[in-house]
């Protein structure tokens, strides 16, 4: 068996025996574990970019593209937002538990569909450090851990959040190695989680149309799978012309890097 293959299975198993007692924390618990996280990210924010240079280093000298050089790059208002987004997570109405549909049948059974969590969650996606916050902070929400495979561009930086959201985590009732980075840097190292099916509940991908293919094909473990992006924006008849094009215009060209930004402009 492959040293990787067994790395990922035992930070799987890791991260299962986290998970049960993850399930069993209130939201409060969980709230509160949030909010440690937020204030770490910006008590920590100097590591954050310290770390972030070093990938944002190698990626001028590997001529990376500018579009994802910006992907990539944190600063202090950007690590400020990753903060603010923990704390709207936290305000959020816990999921577990929350009951979907219920029904009676004829005999008197009373049925309830009930969300509960999955268990162990891998999130595999690109040059974006504010994915490792928010699918932490989403991931820890829904009660589930989190096996986190970013692209080895962004290492440096992603590393050092989930070390400081880790540290953070300490102080509260959730067991820090409900947050990790998935073992492995190798292309096949994907592969292993992809297949890992009884060690990882469900994969999923945030990325590119290749990415996405890729999982999707590949996956023995089940996946949600995710758009590569198709953004519009409606102008419609009543709009205010001049204020319609300011909207198309920043829609666009304000970050045109980002997965969010207009594709389509629809016009009545």
């Amino acid at each position: 068996m492959n040293t990787e293959q067994e790395q990922i299975q035992q930070a799987a198993s890791v991260a299962r025996k986290a998970a049960s007692q993850l399930a069993n924390c209130s939201n409060d618990q969980k709230n509160h574990a949030l909010t440690l996280m937020a204030q770490a990210l910006l008590d920590n924010e100097s590591q954050i970019l310290a770390a972030n240079e070093k990938d944002l280093e190698t990626a001028r000298l590997n001529n990376t593209d500018p579009a994802i050089i910006d992907r990539l790059t944190l600063t202090p208002s950007r690590v400020s937002e990753l903060s603010k987004g923990l704390l709207t997570i936290s305000k959020l109405p816990d999921p577990v538990g929350e009951i979907v549909r219920e029904s009676t049948a004829p005999n008197g059974l009373q049925i309830k569909q009930r969300r509960v969590p999955f268990g162990v969650i891998a999130i595999i996606y690109e040059a974006r450090p504010n994915v490792t916050v928010d699918s932490a902070g989403l991931c820890l929400k829904s009660g589930n851990c989190v096996l986190l495979r970013g692209s080895s561009s962004a290492s440096h930086t992603n590393n050092k959040l989930v070390e400081i959201m880790q540290t953070a985590l300490q102080g509260s009732a959730v067991p820090e190695t409900a947050i990790q980075i998935a073992p492995g840097d190798s292309h096949e190292s994907v592969g292993y989680l992809l297949t890992a099916r009884g060690f990882i509940d469900l994969v999923i991908p945030r990325g590119g149309k290749a990415l996405i293919e890729r999982v999707v094909t590949q996956a023995t473990v089940p996946v949600i799978e995710t758009g590569v992006g198709n953004c519009h924006v409606y102008i419609d008849k009543s709009a205010d012309f001049a204020k319609a094009i300011a909207i198309a215009i920043n829609s666009k060209t304000q970050r045109t890097s980002v997965c969010n930004t207009a594709e389509t402009i629809l016009i009545h």
